[in-house]
């Protein structure tokens, strides 16, 4: 992979032979990513390039002292003014149409003191965010050898759910009942047959049109499954605080679904009991994997690198520090036809990719129309502590169901404590990461600022208003000292189709589902007659072991 060797814009950029590709991918974000081993795989000739020196763009971890740099409205590394020469001898048959990055972060604050090692320190740009053992993203690793690149660690905490000012563990399988203190018997027998409801129905389900009279039976009705799952859990007898562990803990639903009238997504028996079943059948996938959850070791930015290294493999050429400066409008049909590189060089391609930091240009509106719809936000906040929340363990998550913390609050925050196993950190210091999906960037902010509340104790401070109750019923979970924390609202723009594709951004779930089914749909609505990444596809491995997790 091609990479000049000074920091910042190298002075004399490399020349790229040759000039024109299948493909021209700007910026190497997990969608970018995914799409260039996709394109390689299919057997188009692909271009990669990233303006900074590493892979992720917007999907990346970054050392904690650069953290202000992606946070600032810059967005990313600026892009340089290219140089007036170009290499391409159709010049006069196209113009160049300059690109802008737009403003992704804003409501950036930040408080504490930054420790003295804070270059141990790896921020998530994505976080809080982990893969389910069982979903399509571990499965798309598997495909493309992708994981012989990447190591993961189990969220061995499991989870806890904030009720009634206090932390509570998540009862997500028969053994998590069985062992649960805080649970009364009546509850526990509530609880085994709700979920052996739900796994009699994945049974028969999965069985398709083999099923017998006994097998259809254990489905749950078509009726059922266009409810409200909230009313269907309500149907099950299931108490509130149980509701809200299905809903929020385990079936992930963001909005408020007590507010059938105005939640903006409610979530349905069927999409509930989907959900439930890649939970389950994530914890039971790798023996060696404790719980649903996996964390890529040394952070998310991994996972980009590991589709690069495919790309690379099946003869993708890769660029760093090499920003696009333009695009190359074609004057007679009106179509984007290549980009401008900022070593003046002008590539022609089919198909133009870009990261959705870009602006792109309209051929139909003015250039700053196309921004008119105002994009959804995320509310987001980083924490480093001095110890765990749970007492024990490494990972963990939380999560707060609506207006747990405050009436105003209309979505869940969850929140994914790390450590030094997972070596984003130095030994002895804990990372928080926090986010909550949000219209209003101010209540999107405050939902954050009062869970850090919660959940930590501000340096110096005794006041323990507002705290975590320390009953018989958590005792094992200390209040961690709060030292550093920064608290930013980041813009969720979708990917669109077109000659120039605009990928996806790290969006408000806490997994990657939503963003890898838009980038799939991107491929297919491209090339609709390719497969996206073929099974047969993946570099050969002599000591591929795809049965196990760390």
């Amino acid at each position: 992979m091609a990479d000049a060797s000074a920091a910042g814009f190298p002075d004399d950029y490399p020349t790229i032979d040759p000039t024109s590709f299948d493909v021209v991918i700007c910026g190497t974000g997990l969608p970018e990513s995914i799409l260039a081993a996709a394109c390689a795989a299919s057997g188009k000739t692909v271009l990669h390039v990233d303006p900074n020196p590493f892979y992720g763009s917007l999907f990346s971890s970054v050392p904690l002292p650069s953290l202000p740099a992606f946070l600032s409205s810059d967005s990313s590394t600026p892009v340089p003014s290219s140089s007036t020469a170009t290499s391409s001898s159709a010049a006069a048959s196209h113009s160049a149409v300059h690109l802008e990055r737009g403003c992704l972060y804003s409501e950036v604050e930040t408080s504490g003191t930054v420790p003295e090692s804070s270059s141990r320190f790896t921020i998530d740009l994505v976080g809080p965010r982990v893969l389910y053992c069982a979903d399509e993203a571990v499965n798309l690793l598997l495909r493309s050898g992708g994981n012989n690149h990447v190591e993961f660690k189990s969220v061995e905490g499991g989870s806890l759910l904030y009720w009634d000012g206090a932390l509570y563990p998540v009862p997500d399988s028969k053994g998590a009942i069985f062992m649960d203190g805080t649970l009364k018997p009546g509850m526990k027998t509530l609880l085994f047959s709700f979920f052996k409801l739900v796994e009699s129905h994945i049974a028969a389900s999965s069985s398709g049109d083999k099923e017998g009279e006994g097998e259809a039976s254990a489905k749950i009705s078509e009726e059922d499954l266009d409810l409200p799952f909230i009313e269907f859990l309500k149907k099950q007898r299931l108490p509130p605080k149980i509701r809200a562990v299905m809903l929020y803990a385990i079936a992930m639903a963001d909005y408020d679904q007590d507010t059938a009238d105005t939640c903006e997504k409610l979530l349905t028996t069927r999409d509930g009991i989907k959900s439930i079943a890649l939970y389950l059948s994530s914890i039971k996938r790798f023996a060696n994997a404790e719980g649903a959850f996996l964390y890529p070791m040394y952070g998310h930015g991994e996972l980009p690198q590991a589709f690069c290294r495919f790309a690379a493999v099946k003869d993708a050429l890769y660029v760093l520090r090499m920003p696009v400066t333009a695009l190359l409008l074609d004057q007679e049909k009106k179509h984007y036809i290549g980009t401008r590189l900022a070593s003046g060089q002008d590539i022609l391609c089919q198909q133009l990719i870009l990261d959705p930091s870009f602006k792109i240009p309209s051929l139909d509106m003015p250039s700053d129309a196309s921004d008119s719809n105002s994009p959804r936000k995320v509310a987001r906040g980083i924490c480093i502590t001095s110890s765990s929340i749970k007492k024990g363990k490494s990972s963990v998550l939380v999560v707060f169901p609506p207006k747990s913390l405050q009436e105003q609050q209309a979505a869940a925050v969850r929140v994914l404590q790390l450590s030094s196993n997972v070596a984003v950190c130095p030994p002895g210091m804990f990372m928080a990461y926090l986010s909550t999906p949000c219209t209003d960037a101010f209540i999107g902010r405050q939902c954050i600022n009062k869970a850090i509340e919660v959940l930590f104790n501000a340096q110096g401070s005794d006041d323990s208003e507002d705290h975590l109750e320390t009953t018989s019923e958590n005792t094992e979970n200390a209040t961690p000292t709060l030292i550093w924390n920064c608290v930013y609202v980041q813009e969720i723009k979708q990917g669109t189709s077109g000659t120039v594709l605009s990928c996806p951004m790290p969006d408000e779930n806490l997994d990657y589902r939503n963003i890898l089914e838009s980038t799939k749909k991107l491929f297919a609505d491209t090339y609709p007659n390719e497969e996206f990444l073929p099974r047969n596809s993946a570099p050969k491995y002599a000591d591929d072991d795809s049965d196990s997790a760390e």
